[in-house]
């Protein structure tokens, strides 16, 4: 899957989730992470906006020479709630979420610690295929089926 691949795929999910929501006020309270000046009101936002810039250099001046895979660039993200979000919305089991989220919360607190925590209990190769899956054209983007 290509970033716009994966963009085309998040379009249809949900902006808000519950466990996501509540991990965000988690980091807040701790002060690992704010929503305080951000320029994005959901982490759906936040990865549509970061993916529409993906193939060239974006915010963080990324290098352009190399086409990478939703896969990259899941496995590059830095920002805690926008990882767990992802598998959220896309899908994985809400036990599997929690413990994702529990795994951040124990982690040590950098961004970057918590949100390879995440990905170590949910890869991107659990939530490929429940992006690409039937289940993702019915009631996650809010509009049932006519399958």
């Amino acid at each position: 899957m290509t970033p716009l691949g994966l963009a085309r795929r998040i379009v249809k999910l949900k902006a808000q989730v519950p466990v996501t929501a509540a991990f965000e006020q988690a980091l807040t309270i701790r002060k690992d992470w704010s929503r305080d000046g951000v320029w994005y009101a959901s982490q759906k936002e936040h990865w549509l906006g970061w993916l529409s810039e993906y193939d060239g250099p974006g915010y963080y001046g990324r290098e352009t020479a190399t086409r990478r895979s939703a896969e990259f660039a899941y496995n590059h993200i830095v920002c805690p709630p926008m990882v767990l979000w992802l598998g959220e919305a896309a899908g994985v089991p809400r036990k599997k979420v929690l413990e994702a989220k529990n795994a951040a919360l124990s982690a040590p607190r950098s961004l970057p610690s918590m949100s390879a925590a995440i990905r170590k209990v949910i890869p991107f190769s659990e939530i490929e295929p429940l992006l690409r899956g039937p289940a993702l054209d019915r009631s996650r983007a809010g509009k049932p089926s006519r399958r």
